[in-house]
């Protein structure tokens, strides 16, 4: 909203690298953006773009100014939003960064009740590894991240967030459907991993390794890339896998595909919060922290509540 109109012009022609694609994103004719962009040209003393190719490509001075415009739009809008938390609204961009398994899984029901409770919030969700939910936070382009595992950066503030549970699922017509199985009756399983260097599967060995399980003993019958496609392996009697208890909701409730308990064996991992050292955010970042953690304590007191339940069970 504050953003110089010219810059505004620019910005939209460097990301859709095309003045008419650019025209019709502004509701502008594509003269009128070819003379905005003349006349920026003419205020920083030289030519933003290449038109000789076959598609526009930014001049060295074009790449520096689109990355300080950008730098300029973030502080704009972090203005605007502050602005408006004084007379007690939450207004803007909001962005989130998150690993795979909590940006499928777990975040959109969460962000959906928060956006619902601040509609003039414009939240966005980036699903990316560990790494690049790092580097969002960095950088700035992401408010906060959540990812599962610790960030191992000095740089940033880490929030133990949630407790995640890593289950052993099987084919609704598996022998060991919903039943308990001895951590021995693994080996020689075929079992479905994710790829080498995954989170996940470091996770998973090394929880196998505690109970005295040999990784190396398990039949490693394919490595696949996502959760997702580990359960449609499964679903279609490939082999069983671990996955997130949070990943399979809608196939519990299909009926598709069923947990097995195995004794010894307890794969728990801790989803992380991610934010820049320093004061407390302001604004919908704020507002958006404290719904996360107060999702985090709702669902502790319902863990609890259900183990109390299972304890009162086991004694009856």
């Amino acid at each position: 909203m504050l953003e110089n109109f010219r810059l505004k012009v620019f910005r939209a022609v460097a990301e859709q690298r095309n003045f008419r694609r650019a025209a019709e994103q502004l509701y502008l004719s594509q003269p009128a953006v070819t003379q905005q962009i003349k006349a920026l040209e003419e205020s920083v003393g030289a030519p933003l773009f290449d038109r000789t190719g076959r598609e526009i490509t930014l001049t060295p001075a074009g790449e520096i100014l689109l990355r300080q415009a950008k730098q300029s739009g973030l502080i704009l809008d972090k203005a605007l939003e502050e602005i408006a938390a004084l007379r007690g609204e939450l207004i803007g961009p909001l962005r989130v960064a998150a690993s795979t398994t909590i940006a499928q899984y777990v975040l959109p029901s969460i962000l959906g009740q928060f956006v619902r409770l601040h509609p003039a919030v414009h939240a966005e969700l980036e699903s990316a590894n560990t790494e690049a939910v790092v580097t969002a936070v960095l950088d700035g382009s992401a408010a906060l991240g959540l990812i599962e595992g610790p960030a191992h950066r000095r740089e940033l503030q880490m929030e133990p967030w949630l407790r995640d549970e890593l289950v052993l699922v099987v084919p609704q017509n598996h022998e060991w459907a919903a039943s308990t199985i001895s951590s021995d009756q693994l080996r020689g399983v075929r079992l479905l991993m994710r790829e080498r260097g995954s989170g996940t599967r470091e996770t998973i060995e090394r929880a196998l390794e505690k109970a005295e399980i040999d990784p190396k003993s398990i039949l490693c019958a394919m490595e696949l890339n996502s959760t997702e496609a580990i359960l449609a392996c499964i679903e279609a009697g490939l082999g069983i896998g671990f996955v997130s208890r949070s990943a399979i909701r809608r196939q519990l409730a299909l009926n598709t595909l069923a947990m097995v308990a195995v004794d010894g064996l307890d794969i728990h991992r801790t989803f992380t919060l991610l934010t820049l050292p320093g004061p407390e955010p302001q604004g919908s970042t704020a507002a958006l922290l404290n719904h996360l953690r107060e999702y985090r304590q709702q669902d502790e007191a319902a863990k609890s509540t259900r183990q109390r339940a299972r304890k009162g069970a086991s004694r009856s």
